[in-house]
């Protein structure tokens, strides 16, 4: 998906949700577990609850990967599920990953290639601590995207991130040097919405590129300071939300409350927009 259908989605939906497909077995509700495949039947009915309100979904590979060849199983049919919707939204693999050269190419054919058309996402998380070379195999493919690891929301991220060099923070470095890779086109960056205040920082540097937010609603992040600070002329958020819908009810009214918190917020989105 290019960057102007994004925006287009956004517009007419507006909305700028990003819904997380976190989908552990061990927390969604009791009556799917008898299903073939419960891990897929609950991401079906979260994803028909939600989409009106939701132009981006975003799987965490995690969550399936942990499970094996079923767990992938049911990533597989997740992507080709919302492939199959009319109005298709925008598809993160939440993978991170980050390797040399070229193992980074054989992660992007997993995810962009032709050849794995089961796999087939818009855009992949990439971390960015081993250089150039690890992520501009990902930059490859005509309307993919990378979206690189910048400035995250957990406790841990004060270890190297605010560290500062030549009078720059970590993550500054990382995001004026990876303007030489790839453009506002094609490349994203993760800011977590508890850093929010320094979303004005990131913008001077990045003022067109797309930024990713996870951390508004379990993870207690206020949408208002991202809006405030984040927002540009194209919009230029997609704002994460997994926990705090998705699991919104653990009984067979899941999807029903999914649907009410997923357009809570698109409703406040709109009034941004």
């Amino acid at each position: 998906m290019n960057k102007q259908k994004l925006i287009n989605n956004i517009q007419v939906k507006k909305s700028f949700l990003c819904v997380g497909l976190d989908s552990d077995i061990n927390k969604i509700p009791p009556h799917l577990l008898s299903s073939e495949d419960p891990i897929f039947e609950f991401n079906k009915e979260i994803i028909d609850a939600t989409l009106p309100y939701t132009i981006a979904y975003k799987p965490n590979l995690a969550f399936y990967e942990s499970k094996g060849w079923q767990g992938l199983l049911s990533l597989e049919k997740t992507v080709a599920y919302l492939h199959s919707k009319k109005d298709r939204p925008f598809i993160i693999a939440d993978a991170k990953r980050g390797d040399i050269g070229n193992t980074s190419t054989q992660y992007a054919l997993s995810f962009f290639g032709n050849a794995n058309e089961d796999l087939n996402f818009d855009a992949v998380t990439v971390a960015p601590y081993m250089g150039e070379d690890s992520v501009k195999p990902f930059l490859a493919f005509e309307n993919k995207w990378v979206i690189l690891l910048a400035l995250t929301s957990n406790k841990g991220a004060d270890d190297f991130q605010l560290l500062t060099a030549n009078g720059k923070r970590l993550f500054e470095h990382v995001l004026e040097t990876s303007k030489r890779w790839g453009n506002e086109n094609n490349m994203m960056y993760v800011v977590g919405a508890t850093k929010a205040e320094m979303l004005k920082d990131i913008r001077k540097i990045v003022p067109d590129n797309f930024l990713l937010i996870p951390g508004i609603g379990a993870q207690g992040g206020s949408l208002d300071a991202v809006v405030k600070y984040g927002m540009n002329k194209d919009c230029g958020l997609l704002v994460n939300a997994s926990r705090s819908i998705i699991y919104a009810s653990k009984n067979t009214d899941f999807a029903l409350k999914a649907s009410e918190e997923a357009a809570m917020m698109q409703k406040e989105m709109a009034a941004y927009l």
